[in-house]
């Protein structure tokens, strides 16, 4: 009888629900772009971290009970605080960057492919952590490049849309971010670090909103669904199964299964928005997910026929 291991199945299972969920985002964020960039996140961050806040109270008192009652054993307050701050800033910077996109016209679809190049780029800050970098990630990286040039520059031409050069942005945002929750939801509460960061990026949101937007109320209202699906959904409910998943997974390859979003993307875009994606983006789009699977192909399978061979 095989005995799998409950993290084995918890890790995968926790991202692919954020993909799935993020992929449905795509079109939340696409309808309820107009609103302006900073008020829609303002008001879905600090939803999705008003959701999370008695989830998160029990939680670190459930911890706190399993804990022998000393003086050493106090809630990690600080700890748990300093975590969200770290975090919040690349999700802030992702999440208004990623927006801003949306408002300027980028398709769901578009948007989501590019943002996936995270999958490449988490890896390759590897090299910076003094982790060995695979010579098939560099494969991955040329062909990522590739798919998102012919995604991003129209035929015949040679310059990025000022969207698509805002996605990339965002994608390093995000691979940021991958790698921050990486290094803080081993040590701290999960649901309370996931709390937290929203409600520190939220009220990062809401002064931007205030400083450079005119909030409108009724604006606000006719976007309700959306910020509604976003906030609970999107922010109370993936981002925080990606902290779980990450927890149960390395790095590159919660980054692989998390980056599926952009194929859900496109599909709930094309079924939702009839967005549909021009042979040319399809094309690059397709390059660009074989770029994402190559860099998580372990060396063992280029180097295997060879060492056949030398036997």
């Amino acid at each position: 009888m095989i005995h799998i291991k409950k993290e084995k199945i918890l890790g995968p299972f926790f991202c692919l629900l954020a993909a799935v969920v993020w992929g449905l985002s795509f079109v939340a964020q696409s309808e309820g772009a107009q609103i302006g960039t900073f008020t829609f996140n303002a008001l879905r961050m600090l939803l999705g971290g008003i959701v999370l806040i008695p989830f998160a109270f029990i939680s670190v008192l459930n911890d706190k009970k399993r804990m022998p009652d000393t003086e050493e054993n106090k809630i990690p307050l600080k700890e748990i605080l300093i975590g969200s701050v770290c975090c919040a800033i690349p999700f802030f910077i992702g999440c208004n960057l990623q927006q801003h996109a949306f408002f300027l016209g980028l398709e769901a679809g578009k948007v989501g492919f590019i943002t996936a190049l995270y999958m490449v780029l988490v890896p390759i800050a590897g090299i910076f952590l003094k982790q060995k970098l695979r010579f098939n990630i560099w494969i991955g990286v040329v062909l990522g490049v590739i798919g998102l040039y012919i995604i991003s520059v129209p035929a015949g031409g040679f310059t990025i849309g000022s969207g698509e050069l805002i996605t990339i942005c965002g994608a390093f945002a995000f691979a940021a971010h991958i790698l921050v929750i990486d290094h803080f939801c081993k040590k701290v509460n999960n649901i309370a670090l996931s709390c937290v960061q929203y409600l520190v990026a939220g009220v990062v949101s809401a002064i931007f909103m205030f400083v450079l937007e005119e909030p409108s109320i009724e604006a606000v209202k006719g976007a309700g669904i959306e910020i509604a699906y976003a906030g609970v959904m999107s922010c109370g409910v993936a981002f925080t199964a990606q902290i779980f998943g990450q927890k149960y997974s390395n790095p590159t390859v919660a980054a692989l299964l998390l980056c599926l979003e952009s194929v859900f993307a496109v599909l709930f875009g094309w079924i939702l928005l009839n967005q549909a994606l021009s042979s040319r983006e399809l094309i690059g789009c397709i390059i660009m997910f074989v770029a994402i699977l190559f860099t998580q192909i372990p060396t063992e399978i280029f180097l295997k026929p060879f060492k056949r061979k030398a036997k």
